[in-house]
């Protein structure tokens, strides 16, 4: 293990931790943070996205308390909204730290150890560019852990397949920890992606090789009214939602040009968000067919094929092939 001494002035990991609207679930939050037992300095960095709840009492609170570890940024104008990467800009430009560690306001750390270990591992294998770990679901409409995130059933390096494939939520946010410097070449069709976690983690992937670790390390607060990745699409086709998902498309298009050797599962992806997304109203389905006519042109037969039967089954057969093709065929992609 490369040691850092504590009085070293250094930050070593800079945390990124996004709030909004957050102020039940906060303090859980950030006492995650400054449980963390390390040889080496960190800080986090609370970006309050102008809530209008107390979340940003809640941040001066603690910033005050924990001066050395906890940064805060008070926006007046949500940045969330805007679409343009500002809210990336901002965090990235203020993180000092070599590695950075990604928690939402709404989910929390349980493991004291978490930064310590995956810091240790990335010091001592410079060929990988970033960790994850196991996490816990926690349903806040129950109020109890309702099951795991687990990659693996064991501590390995995960294949770049696998994260391509299974979109977003096969690794857990609050579990991540990167090499800072990837960003110096990140792409533009990275930050211009509505999602900010999936491109990221695709691109470490890229750029190296990605490690878990079997074992607990956080929670993620699923059925959460207020948790930023639910609130995107409600299964209705507008435009307006639909830039924003053809963001993501473009994200993967632009992978499957620059990385020739995932071309196919990156355009397997690509197909399946389409797919799975078909409009049910036949008049929608028809837009969604225009809106996404360049796709479409590029799909391999069997995407084609079961694109035509999605657009032609009634809704309630529809609902049924779903569950079929999900059990038999697209198990990888979910």
């Amino acid at each position: 293990m490369n040691e850092v001494k504590m009085n070293d002035d250094k930050i070593l990991v800079s945390i990124q931790c996004l709030v909004y609207n957050h102020e039940p679930y906060l303090r859980q939050c950030l006492d995650g943070f400054v449980m963390q037992k390390t040889n080496f300095r960190f800080e986090a960095i609370v970006h309050d996205d102008a809530s209008t709840d107390g979340s940003a009492a809640i941040i001066r609170e603690y910033a005050e308390k924990y001066p050395d570890i906890i940064k805060p940024i008070y926006e007046t104008e949500n940045q969330y909204s805007k679409h343009d990467g500002s809210l990336t800009r901002i965090m990235n430009a203020a993180c000092r730290g070599k590695y950075v560690a990604m928690c939402e306001g709404d989910d929390y750390w349980i493991d004291p150890l978490k930064l310590q270990k995956q810091v240790d591992f990335l010091e001592c294998n410079p060929d990988y560019s970033m960790t994850c770990g196991r996490t816990i679901l926690y349903s806040e409409s129950k109020g109890k852990n309702i099951g795991e995130n687990r990659c693996r059933h064991k501590t390995t390096t995960l294949r770049p397949k696998d994260i391509i494939l299974k979109g977003g939520e096969y690794i857990s946010t609050a579990s991540i920890l990167y090499r800072k410097n990837i960003l110096e070449i990140y792409p533009t069709y990275c930050t211009n992606c509505y999602v900010g976690d999936y491109p990221l983690q695709i691109f470490c992937a890229m750029q190296g090789k990605v490690y878990y670790f079997d074992t607990k390390m956080c929670a993620y607060r699923t059925q959460n009214p207020n948790s930023w990745c639910g609130k995107m699409f409600n299964g209705k086709f507008t435009p307006q939602s639909e830039m924003k998902r053809k963001t993501l498309l473009n994200m993967l298009y632009n992978f499957s040009v620059h990385y020739q050797e995932y071309r196919s599962i990156f355009l397997s992806r690509l197909f399946f968000s389409l797919n799975i997304n078909i409009p049910i109203n036949k008049k929608d389905r028809k837009e969604y067919e225009r809106f996404y006519k360049d796709y479409i042109k590029i799909f391999s037969l069997p995407w084609r094929l079961d694109f035509k039967i999605r657009k032609i089954l009634p809704f309630p057969i529809l609902r049924f092939y779903r569950k079929i093709t999900n059990i038999l065929l697209f198990h990888k992609y979910i």
